[in-house]
């Protein structure tokens, strides 16, 4: 019996002389390993699709109880600052002697300060929803609204640096409008 690969028998001719490989078998390996990479990157795109609906999926699901909570959260937090108002007022009144209308204006005050504060740092988070770094690198790759004001992925200047300078000088003019004359949001 023959100890040899059958595989082996290909690449040689029986005589012991080298052959080269038939183009048709050459061919049939190339489509065979093209036939493989499509199979190996369609069944990695549909993990990722899976995973990405499944994130998606998810990300609802948490948005909706978020709220949710939310909304539980602000009456039971309006409630309780409504006692402790309350409780102030009277304070202010009974045991310190302040009228009625100067611990009521006190209160009113007071609640306005923190409503105010509470206002600009909500103000500030908000600003951060606008995805500055992604976009910045997305710009990088001419992606996006801001494709044409920063530098390209071959330049070695900050993304950063450029979408200041972009933010400055567009401070003294009308903002820039994209191709549908729609403004074009600042970096």
């Amino acid at each position: 019996m023959d100890d040899h690969d059958p595989g082996e028998g290909r690449d040689r001719q029986h005589d012991g002389k080298q052959r080269r490989p038939n183009l048709l078998d050459a061919a049939d390996a190339l489509f065979d390993a093209a036939g493989s990479t499509w199979t190996a990157g369609s069944d990695a795109l549909k993990a990722l699709r899976i995973l990405l609906l499944a994130d998606v999926s998810l990300a609802r699901s948490a948005f909706g109880r978020t709220l949710a909570m939310t909304g539980v959260a602000i009456a039971a937090g309006a409630s309780a600052w409504l006692l402790l108002m309350t409780a102030l007022i009277v304070f202010l009144v009974r045991q310190l002697g302040v009228p009625w209308s100067a611990a009521l204006l006190g209160c009113a005050a007071l609640s306005g300060a923190i409503a105010a504060w509470a206002v600009w740092r909500a103000d500030r988070y908000f600003d951060d929803t606008r995805m500055r770094a992604s976009r910045r690198q997305l710009a990088r790759l001419g992606i996006g609204e801001l494709a044409g004001t920063l530098p390209d992925t071959n330049s070695n200047a900050s993304s950063e640096a450029a979408a200041e300078q972009v933010k400055e000088a567009g401070e003294d003019r009308p903002p820039a409008k994209k191709d549908l004359g729609v403004d074009l949001t600042p970096p």
